[in-house]
Formats: C-alpha cells, structure tokens, sequence
C-alpha cells in the first residue's frame, strides 16, 4: 500500500513514523518532508499546495491513500480537488473537504456554527473595517482583557489578548484598516474573555462514527510560564491530568458528539481530524476553536499513545468503517519539548548544523523545522525538533525528554524549560 503524507512539520514526521510502525506492507511519501521523514520514507519537493504536483505524485507513485498534515491545503481545497478530477478521485483523503475546514478556515464561520448547535463558546460579534467604531464600543462593553481573532488563517499569530483598552481598540484599527494579519484580518471577531486553563480534544470521524483520541496540553507562548509571544507551540503533554472521567463526560455530549452531529446536519463532509480547543471554566468545557487537523506539536504526544495500526485507523476512516474499530491506547504519559531556533517566533536563521540527536536514548526524535545539507542535518524553520518520552507521569516523562534534549546542541538553540508548570 501506498501512502502520501502532507506537510513537513512535527506533526507529519511523527505521523508517518506511527504509519511505518504498521504491520501492513507500506511504502511512504512525505510532501515536502524533513530530514526525518527522508530516514522513513521518500521526500518528495512538492508544496502542499501544488495540488497538479500531488496529482502528478500520486499518479507516478501509484499512491493509495493521502494523509493531509496541515491546514493550509485542507481551507485550499484539496480534498474537492481529489473528488473532481477524474484520474484521482477514487484515492481516499483524510481530511474535511473545502466547506467543512471552514471551521478553522474562518472564525465567524466557527463561531455561528457552535451557536446554531448550541455548543458552549465564548461571546462574541464580527467586525470589519466599516464597522470599526461599532467594534470601538463593544469592546468598550466588555471587561478586560480583550480578545481579538483575525477571522482567517494567520499560521497560528492572528489572536490578540490585551488588558488595556486604548491598546485594544489601536490593535482592532491595525488588524482591519491596516491589514497587520493581512487578508485574513479583514473581518476580525471580538469575544469575551475566558478565564480557566485550556486543553485540547482530538477527534476522529469518518463522516458518520467517531473516535475520540487521547488528551493534550500544549504550550504556545516562547517565555517561561506562558509569557512572551504566541508560537506554533514549544511542548506539550499528554493526558491531561484534569480531564477526569467526569469532565471528559461533559465534553461527550456537550461538545464533541453535538460538533459531529452539527457537520452531518449541515451537510459539511467530514473525514478527518477535528481538534477542539477548549478552556475549563469552573468546572464547565466551553470551546475556544476549531482546527481542521491534529495539532503540532500535540500530535507528538497523542500519536504516540495509540497502539492500534495508524494504517487500518486510516482504511477504516476512507470506507466509513471506524465504529468497527477497536482503538487502544498506551495507558502512560507521553510529554514532548520543542527545541526552536533563536530569535524565533521572530527573525531567525536557518542553516545552523545539529548534533547529538542520534545519541538521544528511551525517547522519540520528532524533526519539524530540519533538512539536509551537505550530509548533515541542519535547521530550517522556527522550530525544529521535538524530544518525546513517556512516563507513569508527565513529570517523569518530561525528566526524560530534558535529559535527552541536553545531548542535542545547535547554535542559537531555544527551548522552554517549564513545560506543565500550571499543572
């Protein structure tokens, strides 16, 4: 069987590290890839969003199944492209089609989803640059802090949190008026703030049954306890100690089974990831956001905890068959640190040579940012590596990863070094 993986991330290294695990006969294509899915697989120098350089892939590899990592080509369309063409149609995509990624493609489209299904969600209205002073006075109606989203893709930086009015009503003129965010702040949602600590839930569905994968937490912001600027995410846990049965049972039936529910009567095609962000207020689940795919880096951690074979999860998923599947999980901890480049989640330079990661023992190596040159592994994004381990805990899982991330040096190499201290 052949399989196309898209992306060259975190996520898609440890997605087709967990597919070569398969006791099936696989052979594995990563689009782009890193230099970690090159140990594993084929690389192919295709972007993903070249969709006539995927067909031209999948027709010239003989690909069976395409496994969409990041967002970008699941709002692109993708996945309707696969359906109408005729030569490619018949391959299975795991991924939303075009109007279901909506859900993370637009956050007004999110947001009047979960009222119309009455999912629990913050407050919120929609601005746009014609209706700035109307966007002036809600949130002169709101308490502090205020919470600005661009309404589209932003590569994970379109959210503001500020405590300071004046601050808040110059940033809401700088996203809309001066297109900070670019296209994807000509509409800006505004919602109340919710105070609590977040979580993320993963969800599996074919379109008619679901799965429901392992909690995760992870950490976006570059400073020691959660200050600085928001990341992709520099760590993250798994399970969440918090999510106990109770509370799980609440984001059963208030959240999750109401989401799938919702995209069925809305007549949204769904086979894919869903992943929930959400924030325990009191002892309540209320959503924060959708996104249409696993989460990097919690896919490092939830991934890793499913026992059962990734490929036939995937099978079952493209003949909507994933009821008749039996998932099991790894019952310990998994925790992953991310190392980044310096100066990032700002200017940064790529090129730097990394050693000691083939030294790393009793853990998982996950590249993101990496490539080769020169016959040597070197950085090639903001963040470029992700040590997981697993534990009885996520605290010795953690005491792992660091030991492990000590024997890895590059230069300007950055990594948090309180990972699950709020919990």
């Amino acid at each position: 069987m052949n399989i196309l993986i898209l992306g060259s991330g975190g996520r898609e290294h440890t997605i087709t590290w967990k597919l070569s695990e398969s006791s099936q006969d696989v052979n594995l294509f990563v689009a782009p890839g890193n230099a970690g899915t090159k140990e594993i697989a084929t690389n192919i120098p295709v972007s993903v969003n070249d969709f006539e350089g995927i067909k031209a892939s999948c027709l010239d590899n003989r690909i069976d199944l395409v496994v969409v990592g990041p967002e970008d080509p699941l709002v692109n369309g993708v996945h309707d492209f696969f359906l109408n063409d005729a030569e490619i149609k018949d391959i299975p995509v795991i991924g939303p089609q075009k109007a279901a990624a909506e859900l993370e493609g637009s956050k007004e489209f999110a947001k009047e989803f979960m009222m119309r299904h009455h999912i629990p969600t913050a407050a919120y209205k929609s601005f746009t640059k014609d209706s700035l002073e109307e966007g002036f006075a809600f949130l002169e109606s709101l308490q502090a802090p205020y919470v600005l989203k661009a309404d589209g893709l932003a590569a994970g930086k379109g959210v503001l949190i500020l405590n300071d009015l004046d601050e808040a009503k110059q940033e809401l003129k700088n996203m809309m008026v001066d297109a900070k965010f670019g296209s994807a702040s000509t509409t800006v949602v505004i919602e109340e703030f919710l105070a609590g600590i977040e979580l993320s839930v993963f969800v599996l569905t074919d379109g008619e049954g679901y799965k429901v994968l392992p909690t995760a937490k992870d950490y976006k912001r570059i400073g020691e306890g959660d200050t600085g600027l928001n990341t992709g995410g520099m760590g993250a846990i798994s399970p969440v100690p918090f999510a106990d049965e109770e509370f799980m049972g609440k984001i059963h039936d208030r959240i999750v089974k109401p989401t799938v529910e919702g995209l069925k009567k809305d007549k949204l095609p769904y086979k894919g990831f869903i992943f929930i962000g959400l924030i325990k207020v009191g002892d309540n689940p209320k959503v924060i956001e959708y996104n249409v795919r696993m989460g990097d880096p919690e896919t490092e951690v939830v991934i890793p905890r499913i026992k059962t074979d990734l490929v036939e999860v995937f099978q079952a998923v493209a003949e909507q068959k994933l009821n008749d599947i039996e998932l099991e999980l790894d019952e310990r901890s998994a925790a992953t640190v991310m190392l980044v480049s310096g100066g990032y989640p700002e200017a940064y330079e790529k090129g730097k040579v990394m050693t000691g990661f083939d030294t790393v023992s009793d853990s998982l190596v996950f590249h993101a940012g990496t490539t080769n040159k020169d016959d040597k592994v070197v950085t090639n994004g903001g963040r470029v590596m992700a040590i997981t381990s697993f534990g009885d805990d996520f605290k010795e899982a953690l005491k792992k990863s660091y030991e492990n991330v000590d024997k890895i040096s590059f230069e300007g190499m950055n990594y948090r070094k309180d990972i699950g201290f709020d919990l």
